[in-house]
C-alpha cells in the first residue's frame, strides 16, 4: 500500500510538474541594449535596431530588448564598457578607444592608413582579437568587433588639401592613436566623444574633426563644417576606429541553452563583417547630405597622400615600441593585423 501511494504521488508530481518544465523551456529574456549613438543615426537604425529585430525574430520573441540609445540609461560613453562588465546594461556598443590605453593591442587597427574596407577589416579585427588579444576584453562576452569606413577631415573655415594645411588647427580625434596621428600631422588634437562634436564646432572649441561620411548627418557636421577632405582610395584610408558590441557575461551565462545559441548565431566574425559593411554603406548617403548643401568636397590625390602617410608613420613606430615595453611583440602584432586585413581584403 505504501509502495502504491508512493508511485501515485510520483506520477502526480510528474503530471503537475510537466507544465512547469514546459514553461521553463519557453523562458523569455529581456536585454537592455545601451549605446551613445542617437536614435536618428544610421548606426542605431540600420545596425543596432536591425540586429535586435533579427535576434527577436529568430528567437520567436523569446529574446526581447529594451533599447537605450543616446546614453538613456545614464553615464557617459566612456563608461559603456564597464556598464556591460558590471551589469548596468546587458549589451553595449562602444569604442574601446574611449578609454585611452586600456585595450592597447587592438589599437593596431586604428593606426594610420592600415584599413582597406570596413567589412574586410572587421573580419580581420575579429580573428586578430581571438588569436592575439583575447584577454583584452575579459569580463564581458564580445559579440562583434568592427570598424567604420575611411575616416576623413571636416573643417569649419579652411579646406584641407595638403598635410601643411593642418598646422595649428584644432581637430577632434576619437581615440588615442588618431589624436596622436593628428598631432604628428601638425594639428592641435582634441580628444572628445562623438556627441560633443556639434557643440564644440558651433562654439569654435574645435576647427574641425575627423569622422567617416556615415556619421556626418547624425551630428550635423555638414551644417557646421562645410569643408570636407576625403582621400582617393588609391592613396589609402586615413584611419578607422574600432568598435565592440559586448554582453554582460553573467547575463549570457544565465540564459537557456537554446537562447544562448541564438545569441551565438548572431555573434562572431560574420556579424562583425555585417556591421562593418552596413556602417560603411552609410558613407554614400552621408556624403550626399553634404553635396545637397553645396558644401566643398576635395579629394586628396594618391600623390599628395604620401606626405600624410610619411608623417603619420611615426604613430605606427611609436605603437610598436609601446607594445614592446608592455611585454608584447609589437612587430609581430602589427604584421599579423596587416596580413589579416590583406587576406580578407582579397575576398
Amino acid at each position: 500500500m505504501i509502495q502504491r501511494r508512493t508511485l501515485l504521488q510520483s506520477g502526480a508530481a510528474v503530471a503537475f510538474g510537466a507544465p512547469a518544465l514546459v514553461g521553463f523551456a519557453q523562458q523569455t529574456v529581456t536585454l537592455k541594449f545601451h549605446t551613445f549613438m542617437s536614435p536618428q543615426s544610421n548606426v542605431w537604425k540600420n545596425m543596432h535596431q536591425a540586429w535586435m529585430e533579427k535576434v527577436t525574430k529568430e528567437s520567436e520573441g523569446r529574446i526581447k530588448f529594451e533599447p537605450y540609445p543616446a546614453m538613456q540609461l545614464g553615464g557617459s560613453p566612456v563608461q559603456l564598457f564597464d556598464q556591460a562588465k558590471d551589469g548596468v546594461a546587458d549589451i553595449i556598443w562602444t569604442l574601446p578607444g574611449l578609454t585611452a590605453g586600456r585595450f592597447p593591442r587592438i589599437e593596431v587597427f586604428e593606426l594610420p592608413f592600415i584599413m582597406n574596407n570596413a567589412e574586410a577589416t572587421s573580419r580581420a579585427f575579429w580573428e586578430y582579437t581571438q588569436t592575439m588579444a583575447a584577454d583584452e576584453f575579459r569580463g564581458v562576452k564580445p559579440l562583434a568587433l568592427q570598424v567604420h569606413g575611411p575616416g576623413m577631415f571636416h573643417t569649419r573655415s579652411k579646406i584641407i588639401k595638403t598635410a601643411d594645411d593642418l598646422k595649428g588647427m584644432k581637430l577632434r580625434g576619437p581615440t588615442r592613436q588618431v589624436t596622436k596621428m593628428l598631432g604628428y600631422l601638425g594639428a592641435a588634437p582634441v580628444g572628445m566623444p562623438l556627441p560633443q562634436i556639434p557643440d564644440a564646432l558651433s562654439k569654435g572649441v574645435i576647427d574641425g574633426c575627423v569622422i567617416p561620411w556615415e556619421v556626418v548627418p547624425a551630428v550635423k557636421v555638414h551644417e557646421l563644417a562645410p569643408n570636407h577632405s576625403e582621400f582617393d582610395p588609391a592613396g589609402g584610408a586615413l584611419y578607422t576606429t574600432t568598435f565592440i558590441m559586448a554582453m554582460n557575461q553573467a547575463k549570457y551565462d544565465s540564459m537557456p541553452a537554446d537562447l544562448k545559441a541564438i545569441i551565438d548565431k548572431n555573434s562572431g566574425m560574420e556579424t562583425s563583417a555585417w556591421l562593418g559593411q552596413v556602417q560603411q554603406g552609410g558613407d554614400t548617403p552621408g556624403r550626399e547630405a553634404a553635396v545637397k548643401r553645396g558644401n566643398n568636397i576635395y579629394t586628396i590625390p594618391a600623390s599628395d597622400a604620401q606626405e600624410f602617410r610619411r608623417k603619420a608613420r611615426l604613430v605606427e613606430v611609436e605603437w610598436v615600441k609601446d607594445m614592446d615595453r608592455r611585454g608584447f611583440k609589437g612587430e609581430e602584432l602589427l604584421k599579423t593585423a596587416k596580413d589579416l586585413i590583406a587576406k580578407y581584403g582579397k575576398k
